[in-house]
């Protein structure tokens, strides 16, 4: 049955971990639930420690050291190397090395879990087989200077156990005896590693197959608004594959990204500074140059299909008129960068609209011709 089953290629210590933590939170938690009363203090610290490991991975491991789309001083730099290794996404030097391979070659060789490759193996498959050839740690010489993320890279193992299973099920211990040290132990430990996880886990498989595409997609890097709340803002993958030196994810007014407010709220307080942003009239251009793509696709789907004359002279009509709206809104946008002219909010909402109004002129034109 096994015979030619690759074992060689097995990251056993890797598997080992994710498996039988997976195995044990979907066990005993439920068996803790049924007969254990879980107490207020036991959803503080499962909630505290969610939250801090998954921000350590957003706003440290991500966006600070991957990206450099922010400074941070130490104490914001120790905080998410700690809570970092307690999240068990191996070390920030592995951790980034990693992601700059994944922007440098995304949906191609190299890409360390491309999703070309199926969803499972993007999502977890990655971590649980060694990768042939292995990816090399080329790309990080800049963190290899930084003696904090070098010492996290070292001690990794031993943070991790300690601050995310030994502190939590002492903590549960003082707050309720052995019942609170087994509650801290599986809810703040084990749960939580793994929900935490998973959730990352999902930005390399799901953000890469369902949303939307309202910047490039030519990537298969996609936004979801279900996937921010889950992940601190993470979910706007299409815009950060996009632009991915934003220290932001959501960039909409109405777009959930805690990542984002908790790098503003700490250069508020001197915490962080040099906060890396894309002006206004450039992510309005990729959203035009999106447009674009999407009204000539539609193009060549109409030339494709069996339409009758009557409708598909009113929706080539309706595309040209499209596409050559487009088309001037998108020079005067062009000029006005090349001059260097900050256009008015106002003038920028009002561009944004139409790229919307652009959009749905055309679904609805389409639908109408049955393309």
């Amino acid at each position: 049955m096994f015979k030619n089953f690759p074992f060689h290629r097995v990251n056993w210590k890797t598997s080992t971990f994710l498996i039988f933590t997976f195995l044990g939170a979907c066990i005993l938690t439920p068996w803790y639930v049924i007969n254990y009363d879980i107490t207020a203090f036991q959803w503080i610290m499962f909630s505290f420690y969610a939250v801090a490991t998954t921000m350590s991975i957003t706003l440290g491991y991500h966006r600070l050291f991957s990206h450099l789309s922010f400074k941070a001083k130490w104490p914001v730099k120790l905080f998410t190397l700690c809570f970092g290794a307690a999240s068990f996404e191996n070390s920030c030097l592995e951790w980034a090395s990693d992601h700059r391979h994944h922007h440098k070659h995304t949906d191609h060789d190299g890409d360390p879990y491309d999703i070309n490759k199926g969803f499972w193996y993007a999502h977890i498959g990655w971590l649980l087989f060694k990768l042939d050839p292995m990816p090399i740690q080329d790309n990080v010489n800049d963190l290899k200077r930084d003696k904090m993320v070098m010492w996290q890279d070292k001690w990794v193992h031993l943070i991790g156990l300690v601050l995310g299973f030994v502190v939590p099920t002492l903590l549960g211990y003082m707050a309720g005896g052995a019942a609170g040290a087994l509650g801290g132990f599986i809810l703040s430990g084990l749960l939580r590693t793994v929900i935490v996880q998973h959730c990352t886990f999902f930005i390399n498989s799901l953000c890469h197959t369902i949303g939307s595409r309202p910047y490039d997609s030519r990537t298969s890097a996609r936004d979801s608004a279900l996937m921010a709340v889950f992940t601190c803002g993470e979910g706007y993958h299409n815009y950060h594959h996009s632009f991915q030196h934003d220290y932001r994810n959501g960039v909409k007014p109405w777009q959930l990204d805690p990542t984002k407010w908790m790098i503003w709220t700490l250069s508020k307080l001197g915490l962080t500074s040099s906060l890396r942003t894309v002006a206004d009239e450039k992510i309005l251009l990729a959203e035009m140059r999106e447009a674009q793509r999407l009204i000539e696709t539609k193009r060549g789907k109409l030339a494709e299909e069996d339409v009758p004359s009557p409708l598909r002279e009113r929706a080539e009509e309706m595309i040209d008129a499209l596409s050559d709206r487009l088309a001037e809104s998108y020079s005067k946008l062009e000029e006005a960068i090349s001059n260097k002219v900050k256009l008015s909010k106002a003038s920028l909402v009002e561009t944004q609209q139409e790229i919307r109004d652009v959009v749905k002129s055309l679904s609805k034109e389409l639908k109408l011709a049955r393309v």
